[in-house]
């Protein structure tokens, strides 16, 4: 086997994709609205919203990964082997963390209420009064740091190894047999 699942492959692009926008979008546009212009209710909705499809499907890609047949690991040392595994697994702690302090973050503010019109209170003033809001910056900022590392990875696989690492998280056939039929 040369690849993984293509479903797995799919959730793998489609998460990245949107853990990239919940970053981009979440943190820098949501922080420079003020908490009381109507934008930020709108914002607020789509990123919670967006969150939680995210936490969705990272449970989904879990289930997948544990349950699916994973191709051999790559070359290299053992370090460079343990490293790869660690920024992975890494990857997948800090997603769900990012969607832990948010889900814990929108319990503290009851956004849940506000931003789903159910109470019709305003937003908080400052969110940072929260705990959770805290660490969700800081989860953000490690999770930047891990992609970083992950794109580093790839980097040195295509680039200084050229073993075609790429391969195994795209589309194709798993096994070398079914590419010679």
């Amino acid at each position: 086997m040369t690849r993984y699942h293509p479903f797995l492959v799919a959730l793998h692009w489609l998460t990245a994709f949107m853990i990239l926008v919940a970053l981009l979008l979440g943190g820098p546009s949501l922080a420079a609205i003020e908490n009381n212009h109507p934008d930020k209710l709108f914002g607020l909705t789509g990123h919670m919203i967006w969150g939680g499809v995210i936490g969705v499907l990272m449970v989904v890609r879990l289930m997948m990964r544990l349950l699916t047949q994973s191709p051999p690991a790559p070359s290299g040392t053992k370090s460079l082997k343990a490293g790869a595994k660690l920024s992975h697994w890494g990857l997948y702690a800090l997603v769900f963390a990012m969607v832990g302090s948010g889900l814990a973050t929108a319990m503290q503010a009851d956004l849940f209420a506000i931003v789903f019109a159910v109470s019709g209170a305003p937003l908080p003033v400052d969110f940072n009064v929260y705990a959770a809001r805290v660490a969700h910056g800081a989860i953000a900022t490690a999770l930047l740091g891990f992609i970083g590392l992950h794109l580093m990875g790839w980097a040195y696989h295509q680039f200084v190894l050229r073993d075609g690492l790429i391969r195994r998280m795209w589309f194709g056939k798993r096994h070398p047999a079914q590419a010679a039929e």
